[in-house]
């Protein structure tokens, strides 16, 4: 496996991390809350988002870039890459039959997620890779920290 590759998978594990902890999270909210297919995925986007921005924004402060530049170097680094995952996580959850109308008790709801978040890993890794060696996307994050 060459280093381009390498760091694609690195980055798509990364986005991944984000975008599980947002999804489960908005997902857990909505359907406790009882909420419709709609509200709940769009709360699992949001929060997708917010956790994927916040585990690039932390390490690139701590290198010492200034917040709104930080901001500015997640944005470019995982908007993409997020908007990816979520597209095929969400996607999947929407064809899965019962997925969307499983409770938090339900082997469907977990199983359904965990296999969406496995599927849209595989296919975002491709489109990291391909930011990435045009110097776009995760490769904007090497910039400022190592």
């Amino acid at each position: 496996m060459n280093a381009l590759t390498r760091t694609a998978i690195s980055a798509t594990l990364h986005c991944l991390t984000g975008c599980a902890i947002g999804e489960v999270l908005g997902m857990v909210i909505s359907t406790a809350l009882g909420w419709h297919n709609a509200a709940n995925i769009a709360l699992s986007i949001v929060l997708a988002f917010v956790f994927g921005y916040a585990l690039t924004i932390r390490p690139v402060l701590a290198a010492g870039v200034p917040l709104r530049q930080a901001i500015g170097v997640a944005l470019a680094a995982d908007t993409v890459s997020i908007a990816s995952m979520e597209l095929f996580d969400n996607v999947g959850l929407l064809v899965i039959p019962g997925a969307m109308d499983a409770g938090l008790g339900d082997g469907l709801f977990w199983a359904s997620l965990a296999g969406t978040l496995a599927i849209a890993f595989v296919l975002t890794v491709p489109v990291n890779r391909w930011m990435i060696a045009r110097g776009k996307g995760h490769a904007v994050v090497h910039q400022h920290h190592h």
